[in-house]
């Protein structure tokens, strides 16, 4: 029996997707709909989330991508569904009943479990026992209907040396190998093993040999239980690294005999069969060489891709953080990227992020050359209207934002000192787009540049690195990496959507995140503006090769352009120009005159434009634009200011009140810079007088937080934090209260 499947009754059924996907996201049927059309028809997720609010019913970003993720997966599901049907069906063992259990499977498990007997495997000890004719045997010691006679006399009737089975012994093995498949690969059975697993396994893990008494980060796991559904997500992947480094092993498993006993009490017979120890015997040997092991490497994938889900939303939600960071803003800056013994490397960047010019000063020991610094940057100050001064924060860096706070305090100059962190300064300075941007230059100057970069505009420096060089995630480098490559992309493409992109002004990299552009688009863009000048209008995009219609829909709302058309220079979407017109032309003033006049625009009775495709949700999107047109959603640039008098561990004392910035937050806790190199823990149970279930939902990679000092491990090069709201009257802060989470 063969299967088409454009004919076939096993073609997927679209409504029972629908609602599958709706049932996933705890969404209304009639939106998630929507949200499916919109992608099967090609748009895009920030398209949708921002355009086509009135067919979704308002849902954001987050929620499309719910959906559409929970699409993917139940497609994936029903492919291998239609895969199923059509192998079994081949082997003209397809029946009514199977054929409506697989239908009715729900997860990719219970579909594999039916489709386990029938899947083509290579030769096992059981197929070889039914090779050798065992099977009726087999039959006869499952069926345990015999309650007398001698099982030895009866196996004897199988005996046959021509076939490999010379004794009664032998065939009785083989067809107690038999038996044992068959209990393994009971679809009933394999569900109640697997729930069991997932309610009682205890994850255990040991020292690998020869490890017990070597000393490493692994070492809380030498010795190590707790039920598998209590670990966290953290403390798995830790585990894994230490399998995977050699330090430990590890099992998923509950107790032997909780399984075994459960599979006597669903197989054994009540009556008293001739065949009980034989069908105990192979019970108990299905458990312990097929069954145990494959259900444990299921918890196993299952716990991984748990963990990997759990470790890629933290380092998304600290990715989005930092890339939605408060931007200095288009400023002229001062980047200096710190160094001892080769000096501090300064770059001069304007407003637009131009090198203007770079060198090199050694204001810190060995040389300690204040003048020579001093001379250097009294030069830059008197060419260039610096408003800001970037610190690197690695090797000699708070030594560096010293002397150059020194500077401006004795020279009276006006501008402000920050720290920036400089994590993957050097893989962007060491890349192919480093190289194009900045011609001729060295690393040196190439990886200065981006300081000063990130300082004007974080968003549009941080994506042209890889993610996981930025240093703002939680085992990055263990888990799936195609997973964290698709969820960063999306964190990536949603921030950049959500500020907006100016066309003339962007690298090809931030470009490239735009809702339909895409790398290749984007070179062309850049290629087209170097060719020909900026663009004065959201059309003349369309000039550009390969710029369709199409791209032009997904793409013109997240673009700006400053040029004839004020709205091209905001969100408000080219295909509801019309719209604002009309409201200008009713009202009886111009188009320049409406934007930013927030008392004309409030004014304007929206209702009368509701129509077919314009409703309550674009209305009120197209007001909020026109009161503050291309609004940056980032919040306000603030200067952090380290204590002046703490630099490194050797500083630190219990107690101290310091000021710091979070740069990671995890499930376990949040790393906060306090100025010294090495960044404190502030452990869960330490961030707030409050029960905190989960760190990010109390802080946020770049916030600004007041932290006391718990402990200092210097050998470990480890500080302990609180952020708890205390008094005290330590380090100057006499009789105020101090907030960690403020």
């Amino acid at each position: 029996m063969s299967v088409s499947p454009e004919t076939s009754p096993f073609a997927a059924d679209g409504a029972r997707i629908l609602d599958s996907v709706a049932r996933s996201t705890g969404l209304r049927p009639d939106a998630v709909k929507s949200v499916v059309d919109l992608l099967d028809q090609g748009n895009t997720v920030p398209f949708i989330s921002r355009y086509r609010k009135e067919a979704t019913g308002g849902l954001d970003d987050v929620a499309v991508v719910g959906i559409q993720d929970a699409l993917t997966r139940i497609r994936e599901l029903e492919s291998r569904r239609e895969v199923v049907l059509q192998s079994i069906a081949s082997q003209q063992k397809l029946t009514p009943d199977l054929e409506k259990a697989i239908r009715a499977a729900e997860t990719r498990s219970a579909l594999e479990d039916l489709y386990l007997p029938h899947r083509p495997k290579r030769r096992t000890r059981a197929s070889i026992a039914r090779e050798r004719g065992l099977e009726p045997l087999a039959d006869r010691i499952y069926a345990q209907m015999e309650t007398s006679g001698d099982p030895e006399r009866i196996a004897g009737e199988f005996v046959d040396p021509q076939k490999d089975v010379p004794t009664a012994s032998d065939a009785l093995k083989g067809a107690r190998d038999i038996v044992a498949e068959r209990v393994a690969e009971t679809a009933e059975l394999r569900d109640e093993i697997r729930t069991l697993f997932k309610r009682r396994a205890d994850l255990i893990s040991k020292a690998a040999r020869g490890k017990a008494d070597e000393r490493s980060k692994f070492e809380d796991y030498y010795d190590f239980r707790q039920p598998a559904r209590n670990v966290p997500s953290h403390r798995l992947l830790a585990i894994r690294r230490g399998e995977s480094e050699g330090y430990l092993g590890f099992r998923i498993a509950p107790e032997a005999e909780q399984a075994k006993s459960l599979l006597h009490r669903r197989l054994l017979s009540k009556r008293e069969s001739i065949w009980r120890a034989q069908m105990i015997s192979a019970i108990d040997d299905g458990y312990d060489r097929l069954l145990s092991l494959q259900i444990e490497a299921e918890l196993r994938l299952d716990l991984k891709q748990w963990a990997d889900g759990e470790a890629v939303e933290v380092f998304a939600a600290n990715l989005k953080d930092l890339l939605l960071a408060a931007p200095f803003g288009n400023r002229p800056v001062l980047a200096v990227d710190p160094g001892l013994r080769t000096g501090c490397k300064l770059a001069v960047l304007d407003g637009t992020g131009k090198l203007l010019e770079h060198g090199v000063v050694y204001p810190t020991k060995p040389r300690r050359d204040i003048a020579g610094t001093t001379a250097a940057l009294d030069r830059i100050f008197e060419r260039h209207p610096v408003e800001a001064i970037a610190v690197g924060n690695g090797t000699g860096g708070r030594e560096s934002e010293q002397v150059m706070r020194d500077y401006l305090r004795d020279r009276g100059r006006n501008a402000v000192v920050v720290s920036v962190n400089e994590s993957g300064a050097s893989v962007y300075s060491a890349s192919e787009q480093a190289r194009r941007e900045l011609p001729g230059q060295d690393v040196t100057v190439r990886g200065t540049v981006s300081i000063g970069r990130r300082l004007q505009d974080p968003l549009a420096e941080l994506v042209k690195i890889d993610p996981k060089a930025i240093g703002v995630g939680q085992y990055q480098h263990d888990v799936d990496q195609r997973l964290l490559k698709q969820k960063l992309d999306t964190v990536v493409e949603s921030c950049v959507n959500a500020v907006g992109v100016d066309v003339n002004t962007a690298s090809a990299a931030l470009l490239g995140y735009v809702a339909g552009v895409g790398p290749g688009l984007a070179e062309a863009i850049v290629a087209h503006r170097d060719a020909h000048g900026g663009f004065e209008s959201r059309a003349d995009l369309l000039e550009v090769p390969r710029f369709g219609a199409k791209t032009f829909e997904q793409a013109a709302g997240f673009l700006r352009i400053k040029g004839r058309n004020p709205l091209d220079d905001s969100a408000v979407h080219p295909e509801r120009y019309a719209l604002v017109e009309r409201m200008a032309e009713d009202i009886g003033c111009q188009l320049v005159d409406l934007i930013g006049n927030n008392e004309i625009i409030q004014s304007i009775d929206s209702r009368s434009y509701i129509c077919d495709n314009v409703g309550r949700f674009t209305l009120d999107d197209i007001l909020a634009e026109l009161e503050k047109p291309g609004r940056d959603p980032r919040r306000d640039f603030e200067a952090v200011a380290f204590r002046g008098d703490v630099n490194s561990l050797a500083d630190l004392e219990e107690g101290m009140i310091l000021a710091g910035i979070v740069t990671n937050v995890t499930h376990f806790g949040a790393f906060v810079d306090i100025g010294v190199h090495q960044d404190g823990l502030v452990h869960v149970s330490e961030i707030a007088d409050r029960f905190v279930r989960n760190p990010a939902d109390v802080l946020n990679v770049g916030q600004k937080v007041t932290a006391r000092v718990l402990d200092v491990d210097r050998q470990r090069e480890r500080i302990g934090l609180s952020l708890k709201r205390l008094i005290t009257r330590a380090s100057g802060f006499e009789g105020e209260e101090v907030s960690g989470n403020g």
